[in-house]
C-alpha cells in the first residue's frame, strides 16, 4: 500500500481538481446570458440549479448510504468523470435555458460523489488530526470554486470554450488520479446492509445535532456570499467611477477562504475545533452587518474588507465537517458527512434565490445583511448544551 504520506496531498489535489467544476457556469454567465436569452437573473439560475443537483445527489446518496457501501474512490472517480461530461455540454451553441439548467443540476448532482467523498475518504485514513486534514481538503475545493474565476481574468480565460475545456479536463485527471492512488483506508468500516432509518437516527446524537445546524448556519451565508460578490463589486465600480478587474478579484476574495481553511485547520490542533467554527462564524456574522459601510470606503479599504469575509466566511467550513465525523459510529460517517451536506445545500438554495430577488429590486446595498440570519442561527447552536 502507498505510503499514507502521500494520500492527503493527492486527495487534496483530486478534491481541487474536480470540484473546479463547481463555478464553471457562472465564470462565463455572460456568454451563457448571450445564449439563452436570460438577464441578470440567470447567475441565481446558473448556481442554484447546481446547488440542488447537490443537494438531490447527497439525498441519494445519503439514503442508499453509497459512501459506506462501495468503495469511496470508485464512488469520486465515476462521479468526477460525469460531472466533467455534464459540464462539456456548456460548450454547445444550441444551449436553451432549460438545457443549460438541467447540465448545471447535473453537475451539482455528481459532485455529491465528490466533495463529501474526499470527505468521507479522509476521514477513513485520519482518525486522529482529521480538522487539520480537513482544513487542507476544504481548501482544496475552496480554491477549485475559485479557479474558474481566476482563468476568467485572465487572457486566457476571454475564451469561455477554453475556460470550461480546462475545469472539465481538470476533474477528469482528478477523479482518475484519486481511483489510481488512493486505496480504501485503514480506518473503513463498511456497512454491510442498507440502513434507511440511519438519517433519521443520526439526528439523535446531541454532538451530531449541535455540529450540524452549526453548520446550516454557516452555509445559509456562504454560497450566497460566494454568488453575489462580483454583483458586490460591480456595484462598487459603479459608485465610485472605479474599474476594479471583477473576475480577478471575485476569485482572489474566494481563493483566500482556501487560506483560512487550512489555518483553521492547524489552528485546530491547538485550540479545538468547536472554537474555530465559532469564532469564524461570529467573525462573518458581524461583517454581515457591516457590509453596508463597506461600499462607502475608499477601494483599498472596501477590497481589505472584502478579502478579510473572504477569509471568515469559509474557515468555519472544515472545522464544522470534523465535528459532525467525530460525533457519530465509523461506519456512518459518509451517510452522516452526506446528510449534513445536503440539508445545509438546500438551505443555500433559498438564501442565493432570496439574494438574487432583493438584487433585482436595486437593494444592492443592504444586500449581505440578510445573511447574518444563518451566523446568528449557527452561533446559538453551539452555545448551547449539549442534551
Amino acid at each position: 500500500m502507498q505510503s499514507k504520506s502521500h494520500i492527503l496531498p493527492i486527495i487534496i489535489l483530486s478534491q481541487f481538481a474536480c470540484t473546479s467544476l463547481w463555478f464553471a457556469g457562472n465564470a462565463i454567465v455572460d456568454e451563457l446570458a448571450l445564449k439563452t436569452g436570460l438577464g441578470t437573473e440567470i447567475i441565481g439560475y446558473v448556481l442554484s440549479s447546481v446547488q440542488l443537483g447537490f443537494i438531490s445527489g447527497t439525498l441519494v446518496f445519503a439514503l442508499l448510504m453509497i459512501a459506506d457501501r462501495f468503495s469511496p474512490s470508485v464512488v469520486f472517480m465515476i462521479s468526477a468523470l460525469l460531472a466533467a461530461a455534464c459540464n462539456l455540454v456548456l460548450l454547445s451553441d444550441e444551449i436553451s435555458k432549460w438545457s443549460l439548467l438541467f447540465v448545471r443540476y447535473g453537475t451539482g448532482f455528481f459532485l455529491a460523489g465528490i466533495y463529501p467523498i474526499g470527505m468521507k475518504i479522509a476521514a477513513d485514513y485520519y482518525e486522529k488530526g482529521l480538522g487539520k486534514a480537513l482544513g487542507w481538503l476544504v481548501g482544496a475545493l475552496v480554491f477549485g470554486t475559485a479557479l474558474p474565476y481566476l482563468v476568467g481574468g485572465t487572457a486566457f480565460g476571454n475564451n469561455p470554450k477554453m475556460v470550461i475545456l480546462s475545469v472539465s479536463a481538470l476533474a477528469t485527471v482528478g477523479g482518475v488520479l484519486l481511483w489510481l492512488f488512493v486505496p480504501n483506508g485503514p480506518f473503513r468500516k463498511p456497512s454491510t446492509q442498507l440502513r434507511l432509518d440511519a438519517s433519521t437516527k443520526l439526528f439523535k446524537i446531541a454532538g451530531f445535532r449541535k455540529a450540524a445546524f452549526g453548520y446550516f448556519g454557516h452555509m445559509w451565508e456562504l454560497y450566497a456570499f460566494w454568488a453575489f460578490i462580483p454583483v458586490a463589486l460591480q456595484t462598487f465600480n459603479r459608485w465610485h467611477d472605479e474599474s476594479l478587474p471583477i473576475p480577478l478579484w471575485t476569485g482572489l476574495i474566494i481563493a483566500l477562504g482556501g487560506v483560512s481553511c487550512i489555518l483553521g485547520g492547524h489552528l485546530s490542533q491547538k485550540i479545538g475545533s468547536y472554537t474555530v467554527a465559532k469564532t469564524a462564524l461570529t467573525v462573518s456574522g458581524i461583517l454581515c452587518l457591516l457590509s453596508p459601510i463597506l461600499f462607502q470606503l475608499p477601494n483599498y479599504l472596501f477590497l481589505f474588507g472584502w478579502c478579510f469575509w473572504g477569509m471568515a466566511v469559509t474557515a468555519d467550513s472544515p472545522q464544522f465537517s470534523n465535528l459532525v465525523a467525530a460525533s457519530i459510529p465509523s461506519e456512518l460517517k459518509g451517510t452522516g458527512l452526506t446528510l449534513v451536506n445536503c440539508i445545509g445545500f438546500a438551505i443555500s438554495i433559498i438564501s442565493i434565490q432570496l439574494l438574487a430577488y432583493a438584487a433585482d429590486l436595486g437593494m444592492v446595498r443592504f444586500l449581505f445583511v440578510v445573511l447574518a440570519i444563518g451566523p446568528a442561527i449557527g452561533v446559538w447552536q453551539l452555545s448551547k448544551k449539549s442534551s
